[in-house]
């Protein structure tokens, strides 16, 4: 039975690992409070506890209705586990009753009031794979053998496809391919094929800025209200918003724009349809979640406007403006928003959290926050430009995104977030879409760098963090 409005999946994208946790643990807590008015069979507090979304859809009389005459007939939940926290938004909880165990899908909205509440038949999750998924891992070195007995847990789950690995370690550059590019092709990726980056894409963002920063086309504590039109900087609610502050997460704007979803003509593909137009549309009017500065918030909403921003005082696309930037200098030919039919055939194939194939996403003018292409060969180009900044330009720009901005429950330079790893620090960012997965991390200090790129939307955070302490071994 259905008692919510659909999963948003797609509303989602990147966050950090900091953040992931503080979220399931958001959830886990809900869930507690549902368990235990469950068991008390009060359904007016279950109903206090969903968003304005759940009860526009269902009114508190059909919920009790249902309630009492379908779910609390099943007596109490004797034993509970969670089972799978997807995209770090829809928590699955296993259910014991007396005579029949279930499944509970629950997500939060912005409010943390609940959003999807669906109660299905328990399903077994799919039996990992029993035969040993094919890779180019030699087995030959430590590091290799460390790689291994963390990606093996990754790539041999049922619903993941293909895994391409790169490892920086003193100067050493390893890479490894597991799985398949298509499922059932036979063809383990390289470090030629193109992923979705997703959320990775707000690093190249962020550099972009930094840039700019250094060129005196912009300043980071510039009120974005400078750089919109009238129209939309006569919002009130824009005015005390920092560029800064779109780069930190730390804006108070929504995660997204509220037109977004509305505006989606394909729920696969939500961001490709979402215009400036819209965008503008949606500022004249939004509100704030928190006061500008105060407090972290991920947004691919602020991102995506500072991208926005940055190709109004540069005059260029998003895309041109990494190519020019920051890819043509660092000898990054494989990176882009936009594959060329040359290029398209080396793009792997995606997979959801079903571990069914679904679209790649497309962007217009959100692109900033996830649109960007790459292969792990140009990504372990990016890393080795991050752990060691020249003194040109760009180097200049990198090395400035790596100083901290906010301190305040996350630590994150621009864009750049701060994880700790068996008590070492690690710059670091992920990225989610509907069908992929990825993660970056590295310490200049200890000349080490960790990199990720997964065709399935399975998180690879625990992957890169396991390759981290097994390095520190």
């Amino acid at each position: 039975m259905r008692l919510s409005t659909l999963i948003l999946f797609f509303s989602i994208m990147a966050s950090t690992a900091s953040a992931q946790s503080r979220q399931q643990q958001k959830a886990d807590s809900v869930f507690q409070l549902v368990k235990k008015y469950f068991n008390q069979k009060n359904a007016d507090a279950i109903y206090n506890m969903a968003g304005a979304d759940f009860q526009k859809e269902l009114t508190i009389d059909a919920f009790n209705d249902v309630a009492n005459k379908q779910l609390f007939p099943l007596g109490e939940i004797k034993e509970s586990a969670l089972v799978s926290f997807v995209n770090n938004n829809t928590a699955t909880y296993k259910l014991n009753f007396e005579s029949v165990t279930l499944q509970l899908l629950m997500n939060l909205d912005k409010k943390d009031k609940l959003q999807l509440f669906l109660f299905q038949q328990y399903q077994e999750p799919p039996a990992d794979k029993t035969a040993l998924v094919p890779s180019t891992n030699p087995l030959k070195t430590d590091i290799d053998k460390k790689v291994d007995s963390v990606a093996r847990k990754y790539i041999q789950k049922s619903i993941t496809v293909g895994l391409c690995i790169g490892v920086i370690d003193n100067g050493v550059i390893s890479t490894y391919g597991y799985g398949e590019t298509v499922r059932g092709n036979g063809k383990i990726p390289n470090a030629d094929n193109f992923f979705e980056l997703g959320s990775i894409t707000k690093t190249f963002t962020s550099i972009l800025l930094a840039y700019y920063v250094n060129e005196g086309k912009i300043k980071l504590r510039d009120p974005i209200r400078k750089y919109l039109p009238d129209s939309v900087a006569a919002n009130p609610a824009l005015a005390s918003i920092t560029i800064l502050e779109l780069c930190n997460h730390t804006s108070g704007l929504d995660r997204l724009p509220g037109n977004l979803i509305p505006h989606a003509s394909d729920p696969l593909n939500p961001y490709k349809d979402y215009t400036k137009d819209l965008l503008y549309e949606y500022l004249k009017t939004c509100t704030l979640k928190s006061q500008p500065g105060e407090k972290y918030a991920y947004s691919n909403l602020a991102v995506g406007l500072l991208g926005s921003i940055l190709e109004n005082i540069s005059h260029m696309p998003y895309e041109e403006m990494v190519r020019e930037v920051i890819c043509k200098p660092l000898g990054m030919f494989s990176t882009a928003q936009y594959l060329n039919p040359l290029a398209s055939p080396r793009f792997v194939q995606v997979y959801n959290a079903g571990g069914m194939p679904t679209p790649a996403w497309n962007f217009d003018v959100l692109a900033a926050c996830g649109a960007l292409r790459s292969t792990l060969s140009d990504m372990l180009l990016y890393a080795k430009a991050n752990l060691h900044p020249g003194n040109d330009k760009l180097g200049k720009a990198i090395e400035l995104t790596h100083h901290i901005t906010f301190t305040k429950d996350v630590k994150i330079g621009m864009a750049w977030h701060i994880i700790t790893v068996n008590g070492v620090e690690y710059y670091y960012h992920n990225g989610i879409t509907n069908g992929s997965n990825c993660f970056l991390a590295f310490n200049s200090t200890k000349n080490i760098a960790v990199i990720l790129l997964s065709n399935a939307v399975e998180s690879t955070d625990e992957v890169g963090t396991g390759i981290l302490k097994k390095l520190a071994d």
